[in-house]
């Protein structure tokens, strides 16, 4: 049996002529391709055109991933900002045997020029009470390059990653079939600070394919995609494959833990994007697109105020059901030490819907919401004009590229030691 066979599984439909609710999991949105095997080493079908980190760690963190590209002997693209530092990773890049490299400055401000995106917009960002990331910046940069390159296959892979050289062999490989082809990471959880709760508190809690592992086909054929700038960018980035049943998990890769609880401003910057992207899969889920005539864009018509009211509640309800039962937890002599501070960052969350009007801070309600998919549906066409805007020929050279992007440092480079062996 191949890929090319493989059938998704229906999935539930919670909430469908029903009471809308939020789901612990949406697994079953996923093809299942977790269970083919790697191609053979040196294969061409599982090696992709570049392996893309949006580095924010120092350089000594890349180490694991430089080793991996080179092992499988393909392009690895360093997008550096924050402790990465063009300079030392550059370095640690020519001290690996036969890895190869091209590195660049990532400046939030200066690069992308002429690209405005309406789901960046300041009332969104006040949602998410001013979170400041870049990455999706970063991820949308790596599409650029890609196209412009012609690098036909890119595997994302975040800088607190460890994943193994055939797990993504079989990510470029399920390119071969499917647009986009991600992992899981369960040892630890690549989950919101609310989820987490849930799960600390012993309630249901799943978690998706990630764009931490993340194999995107950028061929010329393909569809253009993008990340907004916002929390879960990569569940709106692959939001049609899902619903089309077209995203395939190919396993499992691990991720660096670290302490969701203890910040709860970590929750307040996240619950916009949570929400959104809750919101969205479970309406995807209660109707999809297998079979149907409907479009991505016929979906995105049907997240108006009046659903969002009705998913903000089903939201509140969740909120509550943690928190009582994060409280049985908290007088217990066994009681984590994690307990207090969760409950600290649910109510946090919960208390952006509160907001009075008379703050700076946008309150998250419904219209708001709806809002945000109406901008959705319009920057699905901008970033189309504008990925198809860049330039892509055989001539083309990478200093043009860097040039076409705004980027005024970048650096290539090819490590000196060569395998005779």
């Amino acid at each position: 049996m191949t890929s090319a066979s493989l059938r998704p599984r229906r999935p539930s439909a919670p909430g469908r002529g029903g009471r809308i609710q939020q789901l612990h999991s949406h697994a079953g949105l996923l093809l299942d391709a977790s269970w083919e095997p790697a191609p053979p080493a040196r294969s061409r079908r599982g090696r992709p055109s570049a392996i893309i980190v949006p580095a924010a760690r120092p350089a000594s963190a890349l180490t694991g991933l430089i080793r991996l590209a080179a092992a499988l002997e393909t392009q690895l693209v360093v997008l550096c900002s924050h402790q990465a530092r063009v300079d030392q990773v550059s370095e640690r890049i020519g001290r690996v045997q036969g890895a190869r490299g091209l590195v660049v400055q990532v400046d939030q401000d200066k690069i992308v020029p002429n690209l405005k995106l309406g789901t960046s917009h300041e009332e969104f960002l006040k949602a998410s009470r001013g979170r400041a990331s870049d990455l999706s910046l970063k991820r949308n940069v790596g599409l650029l390059l890609a196209r412009m390159l012609r690098w036909e296959k890119v595997v994302f892979i975040d800088d607190d990653i460890t994943v193994s050289r055939g797990a993504v062999s079989r990510v470029a490989a399920q390119l071969d079939y499917y647009g986009v082809a991600g992992m899981i990471c369960r040892d630890f959880p690549d989950n919101s600070v609310v989820c987490h709760a849930r799960r600390l508190a012993g309630l249901p809690q799943d978690n998706f394919v990630t764009g931490a592992v993340l194999g995107v086909n950028c061929s010329e054929t393909s569809q253009p995609r993008f990340f907004p700038d916002i929390y879960n960018e990569d569940w709106f980035f692959f939001a049609e494959a899902a619903a089309r049943r077209r995203l395939a998990n190919v396993g499992c890769a691990s991720q660096a833990d670290y302490h969701p609880f203890a910040r709860p401003q970590r929750a307040q910057h996240e619950e916009f994007g949570d929400l959104l992207a809750e919101g969205l899969y479970a309406l995807i889920g209660a109707i999809g697109l297998d079979g149907h005539k409907e479009t991505f864009d016929d979906i995105l018509c049907r997240a108006v105020a009046k659903y969002w009211k009705g998913f903000i509640e089903a939201r509140q309800e969740g909120f509550d059901e943690t928190t009582e039962y994060l409280g049985k937890y908290r007088d217990l002599r066994t009681c984590s030490d994690d307990v207090e501070p969760a409950m600290t960052s649910v109510r946090a969350a919960g208390e952006l819907y509160d907001i009075p009007e008379n703050n700076v801070d946008v309150r998250i309600q419904a219209d708001l919401c709806a809002s945000f998919v109406d901008e959705l549906r319009g920057d699905r066409k901008r970033w189309h004009d504008y990925y198809h805007a860049s330039p892509r020929h055989e001539r083309i050279q990478v200093q043009d590229a860097m040039s076409w992007l705004g980027v005024a440092r970048w650096t290539s480079v090819r490590s000196p030691l060569v395998d005779h062996g």
